[in-house]
């Protein structure tokens, strides 16, 4: 399968073996000018939502791409969730985390304003960067040829993510409990807490720990911001048997 194309709404009575998807708008002109698609090559359309159709390409009159459905596949939301809460870093690293994050499978991403975060989404910023971070995982979403696009959450603070409820690890080098030993169970939601360049302040620590939360560990390195939660993520879907 070479492409995914995501569109708000799939055409429910066509989402069939035998039917005919349609795509418009700008994914039909990206996938028409930019990807140059021609008759016979194989895509899926999906909504993002779970349910992903294939089939190849029949048509490319005008601005709609058609597409002769042979397959189609309905996802539920794995379980459990595994979420990111990613502290706002300095260049691209947070958005290159939350990238490969989406690729890796995380439901969801939480723009995290941490302490030692050099990044500051203040004002109108913080609107425009939740909306980057959409246009990210959406993208990643259709490269890794995702059923679902993770959900990008308002900016929190410590605090407020701490109130999302569900199970919370700390990305911590010095913690004593590794993450390959810190017991799963049967989890509805986990989230991931990686911090800024310079780490989750003493402050910080010590506020998701009274909250419930658990310092875990990867191994005897030190990861930047922008691998830690890829990392992570990877590690635990290896635990959950999903690789």
């Amino acid at each position: 399968m070479a492409s995914l194309y995501l569109v708000p709404q799939i055409d429910e009575p066509d989402a069939v073996a035998g039917g005919v998807e349609r795509v418009a708008g700008d994914e039909a002109r990206h996938a028409i000018t930019v990807a140059r698609l021609r008759v016979g090559e194989r895509v899926a359309v999906g909504d993002g939502r779970g349910l992903i159709v294939e089939g190849t390409v029949s048509s490319t009159d005008g601005a709609v791409l058609s597409v002769a459905v042979d397959r189609v596949r309905r996802e539920e939301r794995p379980r459990p969730e595994l979420w990111l809460a990613q502290a706002l870093a300095k260049g691209d690293r947070d958005e290159l985390a939350v990238q490969a994050a989406t690729e890796l499978g995380v439901s969801g991403v939480i723009p995290w304003a941490a302490e030692r975060s050099v990044s500051r989404w203040q004002g109108a910023k913080a609107a425009r960067g939740r909306e980057r971070w959409q246009s990210i995982v959406r993208e990643a979403t259709k490269q890794a040829i995702r059923a679902w696009v993770p959900e990008v959450a308002a900016l929190a603070d410590t605090r407020t993510f701490c109130a999302f409820g569900g199970t919370i690890l700390v990305l911590e080098p010095t913690a004593s409990t590794a993450l390959t030993a810190f017991p799963l169970g049967d989890l509805e939601r986990i989230t991931l807490v990686v911090g800024p360049e310079g780490g989750v302040s003493p402050r910080e620590l010590a506020q998701l720990e009274e909250s419930g939360a658990h310092l875990v560990r990867l191994g005897s390195e030190v990861l930047r911001t922008s691998t830690a939660g890829p990392a992570a993520l990877a590690a635990l879907n290896v635990r959950l048997e999903r690789w």
